[in-house]
């Protein structure tokens, strides 16, 4: 009889409670860290006693929370403060944009619950207007984790920017990315797979599998498509969407956001002067959501899959 004993399943983590894992690790070793609340329960049962002065929670009242945050980063605090994305980008959006943003502050907004994660509870929690709002904020940064690595890794490299983040975290556990993408590096778009006859540019956990699906799609009819996941909204790393918009002469943006003013919107004005290059969105249409439901089930019903997209890819290829 073997002594092999099986392998323990990989415990799946949701990018908001990966983000929290590494804030509770790094929380007691650096007292410039303070975590504000407002009731999510994402801290409920978690062991806080090496840091427990620097825990706050204020309760269900986002401006103030922001507000708060402010002061203390204006006190020489590394404050990240915890919401849900849809209360971040409208709620609170006077103290983001005035106490926080205008005065270019080191306020970490951990903002759970983005797009459609929240489907089942409806367009008053779908957060589909936020990539729109933050990114128009001078001197914020905006920041789409695609799962728990990346996740992890940048909200790590977050903290040592000097200036306010809007991190977009999702409610439930995504798929991983695939084995072997380049490391990641915040400010920097991952190149995940290299084709010459079209650009997919994704942005958000599902976004970006259903742009490697889309490119599998198209792999199997003779179409050869790049995938970039763009984790960094803002600052968007224009030197190499255009690289990839010249070889290519054609983008598609897939995200989880209203297509007005969100990443495909980014991606646009990035490409605007580029000559003979197509750009073209795929997202959530321009309306409130009917029905409440699941996150996959929203993403389907509001056209982003990987089917819409190769058939985009195909129209504008002629194929």
């Amino acid at each position: 009889m073997s002594n092999a004993t099986a392998a323990e399943p990989k415990t799946v983590l949701s990018s908001r409670e990966t983000y929290r894992n590494a804030l509770m690790e790094l929380l007691p070793s650096d007292e410039r860290l303070v975590c504000l609340d407002t009731d999510t329960g994402l801290f409920n049962g978690v062991d806080l006693t090496p840091a427990q002065d620097r825990y706050l929670n204020l309760g269900i009242a986002e401006h103030t929370l922001m507000g708060a945050a402010a002061g203390l980063a204006r006190s020489g605090r590394i404050p990240v403060v915890n919401t849900m994305a849809t209360f971040a980008a409208s709620r609170a959006l006077e103290a983001v944009k005035l106490d926080i943003a205008l005065n270019d502050l080191p306020v970490k907004i951990a903002a759970t619950h983005s797009g459609l994660s929240a489907g089942h509870l409806g367009p008053t929690h779908h957060s589909l207007e936020d990539l729109a709002v933050m990114r128009a904020l001078p001197n914020m940064t905006v920041v789409v984790p695609t799962d728990a690595d990346t996740t992890d890794r940048l909200f790590r490299q977050s903290l040592e920017l000097p200036g306010p983040v809007y991190l977009r975290l999702g409610r439930n556990a995504t798929p991983d990315l695939p084995a072997g993408a380049p490391p990641v590096e915040l400010g920097r778009i991952q190149v995940l797979r290299e084709g010459g006859d079209i650009t997919l540019a994704a942005c958000g956990p599902y976004p970006v599998h259903i742009a490697l699906e889309a490119a599998d799609q198209l792999a199997a009819d003779g179409v050869a498509a790049t995938v970039l996941n763009a984790h960094t909204v803002k600052p968007l790393d224009t030197r190499t969407l255009r690289e990839a918009a010249a070889a290519t002469g054609a983008v598609i943006t897939v995200e989880e956001h209203w297509i007005g003013g969100g990443f495909g919107g980014a991606v646009a004005e990035a490409l605007s002067e580029m000559p003979h290059t197509t750009v073209s969105a795929v997202g959530v249409p321009g309306a409130f959501a009917s029905v409440a439901g699941g996150q996959q089930y929203q993403l389907e019903r509001a056209g982003v899959t990987s089917w819409a997209v190769a058939a985009r890819a195909k129209e504008i290829l002629g194929s």
